[in-house]
């Protein structure tokens, strides 16, 4: 190449390069930017930290209805993500080794298994309660007290209970029994139990009598069971080996908390992570009750949507940088 042919390559860059970008390529641009980070942003959440929002108070005063959770999903074994961002379509996943496994007494985020008799939950959601019970422990409560392996679990120091009428809670106690997990127990929100958390390679003795007790265990563990037949897969079962370890989860606010005590165990490897701090905190409320007075001196109650402003004024303020435990 010789010194008049690199000039005018030279001037022919130096021209491409003052060319303005057309609308076209301005926009593959930003949709280059925005897939990339909406990838990072899915590797990140699938892998070491998620965002959680708390929609309920059964776990106050640990958290409150309205705080918003950073969580470390990396600590019991960060997973591929299991749902696509934005349209809550469950994806095939798998999990890296856990750095240590969930505790009696951690705040746990774990994916809902299904209420009591469904085999899946209609819609993925994720959860937070605490962990009270590991696979291997027996797990019992006696008039709202909880007691593992025969002693007593520690309050945890925010935990609330509803003040209730001794007939308003043998009422509400006669109503659980025909709720509460498992079936044809015939326990009760207040007096559970005793049961063991199952535990990898546990072995269930099964007849006429418990086979409707754990029929949805062990369909949720892939299984076809047929009752009246006593058909496990097609083949006569007289016991069931227990495949997976799992944990049993309560809310801290016990009575009003919908837990392990209703809809059953959560598979150990359902469990994603634990709850570090709340970055953020305001009302959950979307809606408010206003009185309105008609012409006629009459009163009506009106349900309105909750302004942005008020939303606003009701920010948690000394929630926020909460550490949780």
């Amino acid at each position: 190449m010789n010194l008049q042919q690199w000039y005018l390559q030279y001037k022919h860059r130096k021209a491409n390069a003052k060319k303005p970008e057309t609308i076209g390529e301005h926009l593959i641009a930003w949709v280059k930017t925005i897939v990339w980070a909406l990838t990072v942003v899915t590797i990140v959440n699938g892998l070491a930290l998620a965002s959680f929002t708390v929609p309920t108070g059964s776990m106050e005063r640990t958290v409150m209805a309205g705080d918003y959770l950073f969580v470390n999903k990396a600590i019991f074994g960060p997973s591929t993500p299991q749902i696509i961002p934005f349209l809550n379509i469950p994806l095939p996943y798998f999990k890296l080794p856990a750095i240590v496994d969930p505790k009696q007494g951690d705040v746990i985020v774990f994916v809902f298994p299904g209420n009591r008799d469904q085999v899946k939950a209609d819609n993925f959601e994720y959860y937070l309660k605490r962990c009270v019970a590991v696979a291997g422990d027996t797990l019992q409560l006696i008039n709202q007290k909880v007691y593992v392996n025969g002693k007593e679990f520690a309050m945890p120091e925010h935990a609330q209970f509803l003040t209730a009428s001794p007939a308003q809670r043998l009422r509400e106690a006669e109503e659980s029994r025909y709720q509460t997990f498992p079936p044809g127990r015939q326990f009760t929100r207040d007096n559970w139990g005793p049961m063991r958390i199952p535990a990898k390679g546990d072995v269930i003795k099964l007849d006429q009598s418990n086979i409707l007790e754990w029929s949805t265990f062990i369909r949720r563990e892939g299984h076809n069971v047929d009752i009246g037949r006593l058909l496990i897969d097609g083949q006569p079962a007289t016991s069931y080996t227990v495949e997976r370890d799992y944990v049993f989860g309560m809310g801290d606010n016990r009575d009003n908390s919908l837990d392990s005590r209703f809809w059953g165990f959560i598979p150990k490897e359902s469990v994603v992570g634990t709850p570090m701090m709340v970055y953020w905190s305001w009302p959950v409320e979307s809606r408010k009750t206003v009185t309105v007075r008609r012409p006629d001196g009459m009163y009506e109650i009106h349900s309105v949507p909750t302004s942005f402003s008020e939303k606003l004024a009701g920010i948690r303020w000394n929630r926020l940088f909460t550490i949780i435990h």
